[in-house]
């Protein structure tokens, strides 16, 4: 399943909701691709929105923490909604659950940048 991205606003929060696998055969770029495109247009918290992504490989785990890295030194944040069970083994697995902050609904999620 090919992965894309939607984006929606809620308040000064972008959510970005991402759809299908995040893999090295598909989905690259796609996270980085649109994160770029709203920290160009000036917005600066961003939620990823893991609802629909029921798989991440080692190389679409990368591109989330670089993308994380990105909008943090662009004076932003981004945090993680919704991840779902292996996404959310992946994280913990190696340790960046410590560094990107979870939340398991979005009403929370959105709370946590005001």
């Amino acid at each position: 399943m090919s992965c894309h991205a939607t984006v929606r606003h809620n308040g000064k929060v972008s959510i970005v909701d991402l759809h299908g696998n995040v893999t090295i055969s598909s989905g690259i770029g796609v996270i980085r691709d649109a994160v770029r495109d709203l920290v160009n247009a000036g917005h600066r918290n961003i939620l990823l929105n893991l609802a629909s992504v029921s798989y991440m490989d080692s190389s679409g785990l990368a591109e989330m923490a670089g993308t994380y890295i990105t909008v943090a030194n662009m004076g932003g944040m981004m945090k993680l909604v919704n991840a779902q069970s292996r996404v959310d083994s992946l994280l913990h697995i190696t340790k960046l659950y410590t560094v990107m902050v979870t939340f398991p609904d979005e009403a929370s999620a959105v709370a946590s940048f005001r």
